[in-house]
């Protein structure tokens, strides 16, 4: 789907949809609690039915490893390698997009160490042997991801486990979300007041029945703030201020921001952050540094890439480094330009709400991609008053 936005003021309140994090992590959590769970506010994004899909099907009954298709969700496959093996002693993972070449090393040499036997090949991963107790040692500034899947499954085994960082934590706040979903399920977990914390896990848990609510996600609230930032009159509405969610520090990002002068940002711990904050740099009185972003790289598109490509299409200043960007302000953007999303639903958000400081109309290509986690995101675009029509782009 191309979209052509032509620039206009947005105004009015929006409530975004649930988020996308908790939501994985709570419907893990249900079902392994079996009957009886109810998530309330879900989403039924692309991402979210990938987690549901894998789930029905390791708790299918059949014999042999699980077939477990992850879509392009990189939640889905990693929480779900551990999980796998615990329920079902592995599982044939296969996926869409890039997420087959995003790296598993962590749990490589995990499984290298206690003996359990994966192979990629051919656009799957095959991961098959019995996840045991013991010690895991994980570094911690590569993706929280590794921790929260082994965090969800430790629990199911016989005996006690511990989850040691080999670095400090980059993502915290996501294993914190992580925590918080399994204590709402019944299983607990201590960790340690150390820098970095350590995570001891008892053994011989289980689920339970809950019911819970997912909270509107501070992910996709964080374009809206962007937009409010470069001048729109939005109101966001529906998000918990002293949410588990990481990305709720958008707001302190935008204040930062609205300080005029250079200023230097560090998004290791949420750099989902990294497009919306980049939209609001653009047009800023003051040099933006954006850094500690390596892994941006390694997401849908590699976001360090793309959005320098788009944002400097849509006429501004940005320079990519290897671990995050430099932006230099400036008063608005050109536009007049194609900008191609990357099959990426954040490069595709990042440039609808740039689109509305820019001075020309602005072509999107692949718009549909924001339906990996904001499936309504241009119904909600256009209540807000923005100004778009599709075309086949021929």
């Amino acid at each position: 789907m191309n979209l052509t936005i032509t620039p206009a003021k947005l105004s009015g309140a929006v409530t975004p949809p649930p988020s996308k994090s908790q939501a994985h992590r709570l419907l893990i959590a249900a079902a392994l609690a079996g009957e009886g769970s109810v998530v309330h506010n879900l989403a039924d994004s692309q991402d979210i039915q990938a987690t549901r899909r894998c789930m029905a099907a390791l708790k299918a009954p059949g014999a042999g490893l699980p077939r477990l298709d992850c879509g392009e969700s990189g939640s889905t496959l990693r929480f779900l390698i551990p999980v796998a093996l615990a329920l079902r002693g592995g599982g044939v993972f296969t996926g869409h997009g890039r997420l087959m070449e995003r790296p598993q090393k962590p749990y490589f040499d995990l499984f290298d160490e206690k003996g359990i036997r994966y192979e990629q090949k051919d656009g799957a991963l095959t991961v098959e042997g019995t996840l045991t107790p013991g010690v895991y040692r994980l570094p911690g500034n590569v993706s929280s991801q590794f921790f929260t899947g082994l965090l969800l499954a430790l629990p199911l085994l016989d005996g006690p486990s511990a989850i040691i960082p080999t670095t400090l934590l980059e993502s915290e706040s996501y294993i914190g979300m992580t925590l918080n979903a399994m204590h709402d399920f019944g299983v607990d977990i201590a960790a340690t007041l150390s820098l970095p914390p350590q995570y001891h896990v008892p053994g011989g848990q289980r689920y339970r029945s809950a019911e819970v609510t997912v909270e509107a996600d501070w992910s996709q609230a964080a374009f809206w703030y962007a937009a409010r930032f470069l001048g729109n009159d939005v109101e966001v509405r529906g998000v918990t201020r002293y949410s588990a969610q990481g990305d709720r520090v958008i707001e302190s990002h935008c204040l930062e921001l609205s300080r005029p002068g250079d200023t230097e940002i560090d998004m290791s711990g949420c750099p989902d952050l990294a497009p919306p904050a980049a939209a609001a740099a653009a047009v800023r009185r003051g040099i933006t540094s954006l850094t500690n972003a390596a892994r941006l790289r390694l997401k849908e598109s590699d976001r360090l890439a793309s959005v320098t490509r788009t944002l400097n299409a849509m006429g501004a200043r940005v320079m990519e480094h290897p671990d995050g960007l430099t932006i230099y302000g400036q008063e608005e953007l050109a536009g007049g330009c194609t900008v191609d999303c990357c099959n990426d639903h954040r490069i595709a958000m990042m440039a609808a709400v740039a689109a509305t400081r820019c001075k020309e109309p602005v072509t999107l290509t692949g718009a549909e991609c924001v339906a990996k986690s904001y499936p309504n995101f241009w119904d909600h675009y256009r209540m807000l008053g923005g100004v778009f029509h599709e075309h086949s782009g021929e």
